[in-house]
């Protein structure tokens, strides 16, 4: 029996538990607690919650833990758990030594994944893949990320960039400019801040009677009921995933998709624009790819950064 403090770092929250990993037995999550990330207040501000949080998770765990495992918004240095880069959302955080200022502070090993990865590790190992040799994991919600896990371990690339799903051509975003500074990607019209940008693009109003923006949730209870816009907005980003899920399947010819995120609870309007988008690029030999949900919700980059503690998510770390 091993135990691990899991935490999962956000812009807008970090996330801690005790994941306890026996072999055999899928993990047990105790004492999840959450804190605000305040990311604006610089790189220094949010490591000092980072440690806050994993001392509050090993005082609930009796003093004694066997590791920190770590899920980190960013580009992760996965050798040195140093975070090699983040954008303006979380300011300073990039160049962090994330790893090691976790080690020095309760003198346990600690290893560091990106959050999608660990997200994907989670749900691959123990979640919807887990009963599968190879899964493509894709979250959409306010952005897009994924991961390819083949026998438990993630494809990293190069530079530690794989997986960025979000950042990949389709037809439907032609033109569309990306943060990124590239046209035409994923992200902007399919992730849910690009549902609400073309429900407001096609008429709908941007803001509820109380003077609150409108949000992804309310603008799926509108599909659902009839809004026309509203189930443009969704067709359009459903599409779209669709089209590249067909497109990657293609590539990397994995036994299963594991779909996850807010957008992905969307309703039928999302999903049946999804599948057209699907059979459109899938090629027939793949065609039959089972696409499903993933299982574990917001425990999955807190069990995928543990498991990564006790046996890594890269090949050429293993």
């Amino acid at each position: 029996m091993t135990r691990i403090v899991g935490l999962d770092i956000g812009g807008t929250k970090i996330a801690s538990a005790l994941v306890t990993l026996e072999e055999g037995s899928a993990p047990v999550i105790e004492y999840v607690g959450k804190i605000p990330t305040e990311a604006k207040l610089g790189g220094a501000h949010v490591l000092a919650n980072a440690i806050a949080s994993a001392r509050r998770v090993i005082e609930a765990a009796g003093g004694k833990v066997d590791g920190i495992g770590v899920s980190s918004a960013g580009v992760i240095d996965p050798a040195t758990g140093d975070v090699t880069y983040a954008n303006e959302i979380m300011p300073g955080w990039g160049g962090t030594h994330l790893g090691a200022e976790l080690e020095a502070a309760f003198g346990v090993p600690a290893r560091v994944l990106n959050d999608v990865h660990a997200h994907a590790l989670g749900e691959a190992r123990w979640g919807g893949g887990r009963d599968a040799g190879s899964c493509l994991v894709v979250a959409v919600g306010t952005g897009i990320g994924g991961a390819f896990v083949e026998d438990g371990h993630i494809m990293l690339g190069a530079h530690n960039e794989a997986g960025h799903i979000g950042h990949v051509s389709c037809t439907d975003a032609a033109g569309v400019p990306c943060s990124c500074g590239a046209t035409g990607h994923l992200e902007p019209i399919a992730a849910g801040p690009g549902i609400i940008d073309r429900y407001v693009e096609l008429g709908g109003e941007a803001t509820l009677a109380d003077g609150t923006p409108i949000d992804g949730a309310e603008i799926d209870r509108r599909a659902a009921a009839g809004d026309e816009a509203a189930i443009a907005a969704e067709a359009r980003s459903g599409h779209a995933i669709g089209e590249v899920l067909g497109s990657l399947v293609n590539m990397l010819d994995p036994d299963c998709v594991i779909l996850s995120g807010s957008v992905a609870q969307c309703g039928d309007a999302w999903h049946d624009a999804m599948k057209r988008g699907w059979h459109e690029a899938v090629m027939p030999p793949v065609a039959q790819t089972p696409v499903v949900s993933g299982e574990l919700g917001g425990n999955a980059p807190l069990i995928g950064a543990a498991e990564n503690v006790v046996a890594s998510a890269y090949r050429n770390l293993a």
